[in-house]
């Protein structure tokens, strides 16, 4: 027996959705939000303008789902496997490590969307969801430099939110610097400046040692 044709039509459209998705995260980080046109993604999806305004009835809607698509899978590279929630006490620095090994990995598999998400400005049109979204997400690595904190690991005298931005930026220059051709980024380099993005805040090893003794 065939199949119905209201799951033709589903997967139809659902395939549709993926290519107009596709095709706009390549505009958008190629072009910028204001470089992009509604007509230039129809034309790049290969789809009718209907069905792309019946999906998204704007630019900024289409946007904000894309934003969306995109931050949820770097979520998920972040949170996959066996990641603890929060840095353990016997072995902090693990953690640090694995959440920028993730990054790294991310960056990696689907350039696009890091060039997309983390080299642009979406500031002016960041729906309530889209804001929602990315507070999930950068929600636990604050927590991680808070807890850090805490611990007597990471130093107190900035804040968790400027750790945060400071290690966050240093990676984000990194793969922008790559992508533009000034440097050649290999897995010695990645650990060698997450060392250095650790060692920025972390206090030095003897003086942790001694605060668990």
């Amino acid at each position: 027996m065939g199949r119905p044709a209201a799951a033709d039509a589903a997967s139809s459209l659902a395939d549709k959705k993926a290519a107009i998705l596709g095709a706009a995260l390549a505009m958008f980080a190629e072009r910028g939000y204001h470089g992009t046109s509604i007509p230039d993604v129809i034309t790049r999806a290969k789809v009718g303008a209907s069905t792309l305004y019946r999906l998204y009835p704007s630019k900024e809607a289409l946007v904000n789902a894309v934003f969306v698509r995109a931050k949820e899978r770097l979520e998920a590279a972040l949170t996959r496997g066996e990641l603890t929630p929060a840095p353990r006490p016997e072995d902090p620095r693990s953690y640090f490590r694995a959440l920028w090994n993730r990054l790294a990995r991310f960056a990696r598999e689907e350039p696009t969307a890091f060039h997309f998400l983390e080299l642009q400005d979406h500031t002016a049109y960041l729906d309530a969801q889209s804001r929602g979204v990315e507070l999930r997400v950068l929600g636990p690595i604050f927590a991680a430099c808070s807890e850090l904190q805490a611990l007597g690991i990471f130093t107190r005298d900035v804040g968790a939110d400027a750790i945060m931005a400071f290690i966050w930026g240093s990676f984000v220059g990194l793969v922008k610097a790559e992508r533009t051709g000034y440097i050649k980024l290999t897995e010695a380099t990645f650990a060698a400046t997450c060392d250095a993005a650790w060692r920025a805040f972390a206090a030095p090893t003897k003086s942790y040692a001694a605060r668990r003794s």
